[in-house]
């Protein structure tokens, strides 16, 4: 009963098996292969536009690269409080960048609030030099909380960037899974609601190592090529991310994985919502993360049971909601993640 984090689970077999079909023999390196140009032409058909693509190990990387594109002196970014960009990535937006800085935006359940993010960007006026100026603004798709931006919300928050002239970034770590969830194309979810700039996520859907920096402004892609070389994120052999990604667009493949995994936590979160422990869901799970409140005892006797998640920090909007001998956890699922072992925890829970 393995929910502790979908970077848990291993390699989708057709991933795996593109990966050695791909090892052996000679091609060219750095991005030239006809496997990196037949990927890059498969990213441009899946968001229905012509789109720059670059090959990156991490979502960190992914990230940091896609930010410090965006970069101005003294930037300022502005972000959800409990976003992995600020909370999970150890400073390499501000690293990357070389001093910019991430503004933290309030919002319930991972979700910027669009009139607080209006409201912060005001506080950098462009006559107050010392202040430092707006650089970009980012929002996480699914969010740390496991929640998704609807299609008016990603717009809203669109127009809000477009009307103060600043670039606006997706990190798609779980990009399928929020896709398949609103039932929508990945260019409604993207360049048509206003997205400027992506990171898009292959590793916690059933991929080894693959991760990319999307432009959907070929024109403005320059400057990237030299920001991953210079952060060692150009890779050689960068045949074995396109390997990954061919496998994983192949039939759809990426979709049905993520289709699984929010079926999963789905399930799981029946479950807890039916326990007769005082279990209960935090909020509604709405990609592939259930977040619920146990009772600490609870939690310790599934953990002693086989079943592996995270506690987690308690969110602003939570705060007191909580009795004193309860906790908040986390579990995610994945596409390996079987209806056997949701049945089991459910049952235990």
């Amino acid at each position: 009963m393995i929910f502790a984090s979908d970077n848990w689970a291993g390699a989708h077999p057709a991933i795996a098996e593109n990966l050695t079909a791909h090892a052996a023999g000679y091609v060219s390196a750095y991005g030239t292969s006809e496997l990196d140009r037949k990927v890059e032409r498969r990213f441009s058909e899946i968001f229905d536009k012509e789109v720059a693509v670059f090959f990156v190990g991490t979502g960190t990387a992914a990230n940091s690269l896609a930010l410090a594109s965006a970069n101005r002196p003294g930037g300022v970014v502005f972000c959800h409080r409990e976003a992995h960009v600020h909370v999970d990535e150890c400073g390499a937006p501000e690293f990357f960048s070389h001093g910019a800085r991430l503004c933290p935006v309030n919002g319930e359940r991972g979700k910027m609030d669009a009139a607080r993010l209006e409201a912060d960007i005001g506080r950098f006026p462009s006559e107050f030099v010392h202040g430092g100026q707006p650089m970009a603004v980012t929002v996480t798709q699914a969010t740390e909380s496991g929640t998704i931006y609807s299609l008016d919300e990603i717009k809203t928050i669109a127009a809000i960037a477009r009307r103060h002239d600043l670039p606006f970034h997706m990190d798609g770590a779980r990009f399928a899974n929020a896709l398949v969830s609103l039932g929508v194309t990945p260019a409604e979810m993207t360049w048509k609601s206003g997205v400027d700039l992506l990171s898009f996520g292959g590793t916690k859907n059933g991929c080894w190592c693959a991760e990319a920096v999307v432009l959907f402004d070929p024109a403005k892609a320059r400057e990237m090529h030299f920001l991953r070389k210079r952060a060692a994120q150009l890779f050689s052999k960068s045949r074995f991310i396109a390997a990954q990604f061919e496998a994983y667009f192949a039939g759809d493949l990426w979709l049905d994985l993520a289709r699984h995994a929010n079926a999963m936590a789905t399930r799981l979160a029946a479950g807890i919502a039916a326990s007769e422990s005082g279990s209960r869901l935090a909020w509604d799970a709405e990609a592939n993360e259930v977040f619920a409140i146990m009772k600490r005892q609870v939690a310790e006797r599934l953990q002693r049971q086989g079943a592996i998640f995270y506690d987690w920090h308690v969110p602003h909007h939570l705060a007191g909601g909580l009795a004193e001998d309860e906790g908040l956890y986390r579990l995610v699922t994945s596409y390996a993640t079987t209806s056997e072992d949701v049945a089991r925890f459910a049952a235990a829970c």
